[in-house]
């Protein structure tokens, strides 16, 4: 596993397991145990997925049956949008999710969209970093403009930024605003959510082959060369196993440029410009 080292000194997975919509506990328990013995040390839960509680057990239970010690994972939680009204229901939210996860802190806590009073929402993740509630903090779903202004006018610059980046979206111009201010870019999707026939794609396949590897594999792979950290999930073992196995080998700056040519320049999964889904966000309540 290869490991980038954020903004503030601490050292993330460049790979890490999400557990976005696996909200069954029995299920999302066992998936995340499986994830750790597979390898991965990177675990991505949010409140707004409803699992912390079972990731918590899971690795409560990898580390009692001696598969990993606490200092060797790196654990990420997001505060949802109902909880960015201000500083303090922010900062009530990490330790509610810390009561969940079972955990005294978590290494990573982000907001989860730039909505509601977001400035607010980070001074109150700010305290939780300050009070060694977590080891860093950041953002996400935070496009460029956004990402500048806000930059520019907070105290603690955000270690990470967590948005949609697969060859269908790559976001390049992102990237150049993450890279400028030292944030981390981390995707969501790297698989495109298997739209865009990304599987089976015979442009990517042709790479695969040349190298022994999946279409998914080398989508992975072009994602984690270009310094971006990646959080695919799958509930099965063998897809867990195939998705990390991509430290073996490195495309060339032709298959590079070959893979970032089926950028389409927009989403085809969300709509963060659309006032509706911006409502229907707000209205997304995760607690009474």
């Amino acid at each position: 596993m290869n490991y980038i080292t954020l903004n503030n000194g601490t050292k993330m997975p460049l790979e890490g397991f999400g557990v976005f919509q696996i909200p069954d506990p029995i299920e999302c328990e066992q998936v995340v145990y499986n994830a750790i013995k597979t390898g991965y040390r990177l675990l991505d839960t949010a409140a707004a997925y409803m699992n912390e509680e079972a990731l918590g057990k899971a690795v409560a239970r990898a580390i009692t049956d001696g598969i990993v010690t606490r200092d060797e994972l790196f654990i990420t939680t997001k505060v949802w949008v109902q909880d960015q009204k201000n500083e303090e229901t922010a900062y009530e939210a990490i330790k509610t999710s810390l009561a969940k996860l079972n955990l005294p802190y978590v290494d990573l806590v982000l907001l989860h969209q730039p909505m509601g009073d977001y400035f607010a929402a980070y001074r109150g993740i700010t305290k939780a970093y300050k009070e060694g509630l977590t080891k860093a903090i950041g953002v996400a779903n935070f496009y460029p403009a956004i990402l500048a202004n806000f930059c520019e006018n907070v105290e603690v610059i955000p270690a990470v930024n967590q948005v949609e980046l697969h060859p269908f979206f790559a976001q390049e111009n992102a990237l150049e605003t993450m890279k400028e201010y030292g944030v981390v870019p981390q995707a969501w999707g790297p698989l495109a959510e298997g739209k865009h026939g990304i599987f089976t794609n015979p442009e990517i396949k042709a790479i695969g082959d040349k190298y022994g590897k999946s279409n998914a594999q080398v989508v992975l792979r072009w994602n984690a060369q270009r310094g971006v950290s990646i959080i695919p999930k799958s509930v099965k073992v063998e897809r867990m196993e195939q998705n990390i196995d991509i430290w073996d080998f490195e495309l060339t700056e032709e298959e590079m440029a070959a893979v970032a040519a089926k950028d389409l320049g927009h989403s085809e999964i969300v709509n963060h410009d659309d006032p509706q889904f911006v409502k229907a966000l707000n209205s997304m309540k995760i607690h009474k």
